[in-house]
């Protein structure tokens, strides 16, 4: 960002009419003034620092609310800013939801939230009282995952971060029943490489951010047929990965993002069925493919031409965390 700030505030030129020929013209920057940002728990300081950033490199006043859940990072947040940043322009907002509430009812200049889609209407009708301009990343839609019968399952089935507590993470596997059990079994010696035989005693494994979570997690499992994992222990927060075989499409697991480490099968007989599937569902941030055929992504009758998605990735995940900007979209 260093870099591209001298590019930035310089005054972008304008092409000239008929009427301007004599005149100087140009698009002069301008800092919006104060910025409040809202942030989820999911990833607490990145998506809290980076828009902060951003806001400070183009001349503004910051307003930081981190969540509350998220209660070490939040401290820490609270610590440094004020004690690095000047206090009469960055300011730390501690507490919950009826501090939010109230700081809501301030005129902002703009609001950046990242979230649940519930809070992000709020905040959006909060701002529409003062036409303040509302920058949304909203959770949305269950990021699909196809796996194709030619595809290398060994790299199909080594893809596993963040407790499955992230927007994009692959929420569902749809494949052939043929191959259900076999990328089962690979999917289990991969976590096994991961985290040992005991993931609860892995320092690479982490935690549910808070008991209401947990509770929901470990509700969408009920009545499945669990194939590895998913044990928990509340005082602990942890949860064992998951994985559900056989899911039937209807069941409360396949009706909300997951957030959480619970990898799901549900079979499909061809890649039309797939593709059927996914355009019934909400939107989701992220589809996945693993195939080598490449017309099953591509294509006017592939996945990627074929249904609707945000971003797409051929033999990986998560690869827009990765990029500049970040390609999403917004849940219908």
């Amino acid at each position: 960002m260093t870099k591209k700030l001298p590019e930035w505030v310089v005054d972008e030129p304008v092409e000239k009419t008929a009427h301007t020929q004599q005149n100087e013209c140009y698009i002069h920057s301008e800092p919006l003034g104060v910025v409040l940002i809202i942030s989820y728990w999911n990833f607490p300081f990145t998506i809290t620092i980076q828009p902060m950033v951003g806001a400070i490199a183009a001349g503004n006043a910051v307003v930081i609310k981190p969540s509350e859940l998220s209660e070490n990072t939040l401290n820490l947040l609270a610590t440094i800013i004020p004690q690095y940043l000047d206090k009469d322009l960055y300011l730390v907002i501690e507490g919950g939801i009826p501090e939010t509430t109230e700081v809501l009812k301030d005129r902002f200049d703009h609001i950046l939230y990242t979230g649940s889609t519930n809070i992000g209407k709020i905040i959006m009708t909060a701002a529409a009282k003062h036409l303040t301009p509302v920058t949304l990343e909203l959770v949305g839609g269950k990021s699909p995952c196809y796996v194709d019968k030619d595809c290398d399952l060994d790299i199909a089935c080594r893809k596993f971060m963040n407790y499955g507590q992230t927007c994009i993470t692959p929420d569902y596997i749809r494949c052939d029943p043929s191959i259900q059990n076999q990328i089962a079994e690979k999917l289990k010696k991969s976590l096994k490489e991961f985290y040992g035989d005991d993931a609860k005693k892995s320092r690479d494994y982490g935690r549910i951010i808070n008991s209401r979570h947990f509770q929901r997690v470990m509700g969408l499992m009920e009545g499945q047929r669990v194939a590895y994992g998913g044990t928990g222990d509340m005082a602990a927060l942890y949860i064992a990965p998951a994985i559900l075989t056989d899911v039937d499409p209807q069941s409360q697991v396949m009706q909300k993002e997951i957030f959480g480490p619970i990898m799901s099968f549900v079979c499909v007989r061809s890649l039309e069925e797939a593709i059927q599937f996914i355009n019934q569902c909400e939107k989701p941030l992220a589809l996945y493919v693993f195939s080598q055929n490449d017309k099953a992504f591509g294509g006017s009758l592939g996945l990627s031409n074929s249904s609707l998605h945000g971003t797409v990735a051929w033999d990986a995940t998560m690869a827009s965390t990765a990029s500049r900007p970040s390609p999403t979209v917004t849940p219908a």
